[in-house]
Order: structure tokens, then C-alpha cells, then sequence
């Protein structure tokens, strides 16, 4: 089984070369499964339904979150309704929306992906690490095809998380820094991980964002509008193959493609 995970998509460039490639992308690399992060799609800050619609229409069959996923309001009314679209599991209880899904593949192979927020140097939520033994605990049994999105700043974390997990799901990729990671791997016990999958947008920037304002905001403080850069349109993203029987990944591999 093919997955493709894609990362944080920013703004109107990052959905743009979501538009153009990802059809002719899922087609030749028969992928079965196709998950994003769309955390940063609207101008870099939260998602809208109307995006996150239309990431749904261009093949992406989850949508995952993090720390940006309430900056747009009309997003809190969507997510009951949307189980499709995730924010992190180990947020309060209470809130809208969930932090796992379980649906069914290209394939035919049901499949769970679960979304978590790291602690270290973010805000000061629920523990993570029990939060997924929590979550795996409501997977049915007949699903062994299992992918952690690890929302978090800081590597370490990152890479607990995916020895925390090793064995227990087929793969655990790390977003939220935007900036990929040479580290994709299979661990022993045969979880696929990587500590960033890095950011689909302008890659001529910082982070996705124009620099003279980031630069600004470092050299004086004070504060600063962020506004989404344009140049150098780039789709960072990482290839899964799992062994669907047995929910064991047999390989992951970086992939990066460019807008036309």
C-alpha cells in the first residue's frame, strides 16, 4: 500500500501546486492513501470549510492540523461535521472536531491517521504520548494500517514519539517546522519515521513567509504582519509504502516537486 503524506501546506502558492500536481502525482505513483497537513493554508494562518473542501476535491482524503487550526472561526462549526479534517487529539476535552480518523482506502484497505501536538516549547497541552496510547485504544482491531501526524517544534520530541509508537503504527511523520529532515527511516520495529516532512509553498522565504518582515521582527522586536511569500513554489512530501496485512511500513522516501 502506497501513502503519500504532504507537508504543511501555506497559503494560496501552497494550494496552487496542490491544484496543479497532486492529480498527475497520485496517478503515477499509484498511491492508494493521500494525507496533508493544511494547518497553514489560508494565507498561512488556519484553514476555512472552503479550503479545506477543496483540498478534499484536488485527492487529499485527510487533512490534518496543529497549532494554527482555530485561527479561523468559521473552522469551529466545520469540524464536527467534517471528521475528515483533524486537530490534535491531545487537545481539552470538549472541543469541536477529533483528533482520529478511520476510513477506507483506494485499495479497499481501511486505514486510521491520528493527529498529535508536541508540548516542548508550544503550548502547554495534554501529554501527547498517553493521548496516543488513548487514541490506538479505540482503533478497531482489523485496522492495521495506522499514520501518526506529530505536530511539534522540538526533534526530540519528535523522535521519542516515534520510538514511543515503533511497532504499534506504520508510520510517524513529524510536521510543523516546515523545513524537511534528511532522517526518513523505518525503525525496528517496523514504524516508518521522519522528524519533518517540510512545507508545500514558497520555499524562497522564511518558513513560507515574505523575509524583510520576519527579519524585521528579529532585528527590532516589535511587532510584525506575516505575509506569504510567492517564489519558488515547492511540494515537500514523503512516500510510505506499508505492508497493508500487517501494518509494518517497508520503506519511506522524501519526494519534492516543483510548480510548472
Amino acid at each position: 500500500m502506497k501513502i503519500l503524506f504532504i507537508g504543511d501546506i501555506v497559503g494560496s502558492p501552497g494550494r496552487k501546486i496542490v491544484h496543479d500536481r497532486l492529480s498527475d502525482i497520485l496517478a503515477q505513483l499509484q498511491i492508494d492513501l493521500c494525507i496533508a497537513n493544511g494547518e497553514n493554508s489560508a494565507s498561512g494562518f488556519g484553514i476555512t470549510p472552503r479550503l479545506a473542501e477543496d483540498l478534499f476535491s484536488w485527492g487529499v482524503e485527510v487533512i490534518t492540523g496543529g497549532n494554527h487550526i482555530w485561527d479561523r472561526r468559521d473552522i469551529i462549526e466545520f469540524l464536527p461535521h467534517e471528521p475528515r479534517l483533524l486537530r490534535p487529539a491531545n487537545f481539552p476535552d470538549g472541543l469541536p472536531g477529533s483528533g482520529l480518523y478511520v476510513g477506507c482506502a483506494r485499495n479497499g484497505v481501511r486505514y486510521a491517521v491520528l493527529n498529535l501536538q508536541g508540548r516542548t516549547f508550544m503550548a502547554a497541552l495534554d501529554d501527547p504520548f498517553r493521548a496516543a496510547s488513548r487514541e490506538l485504544a479505540k482503533i478497531p482491531p482489523d485496522v492495521k494500517v495506522i499514520l501518526v501526524d506529530m505536530h511539534a517544534e522540538a526533534t526530540s520530541e519528535k523522535q521519542a514519539m516515534g520510538w514511543y509508537l515503533d511497532g504499534k503504527v506504520s508510520a510517524v511523520v513529524g510536521t510543523h517546522t516546515h523545513v524537511p529532515t534528511a532522517d526518513f527511516h523505518v525503525l525496528p520495529g517496523g514504524t516508518a519515521y521522519t522528524t519533518d516532512v517540510g512545507m508545500t509553498g514558497p520555499h524562497d522565504s522564511v518558513i513560507g513567509m515574505e523575509k524583510q518582515g520576519v527579519l524585521q521582527r528579529f532585528l527590532d522586536a516589535l511587532p510584525a504582519r506575516f505575509v506569504v511569500a510567492e517564489g519558488d513554489v515547492q511540494m515537500n512530501a514523503v512516500l510510505i509504502e506499508v505492508d497493508e496485512t500487517i501494518g509494518k511500513a517497508r520503506s519511506i522516501e522524501r519526494l519534492n516537486f516543483r510548480l510548472d
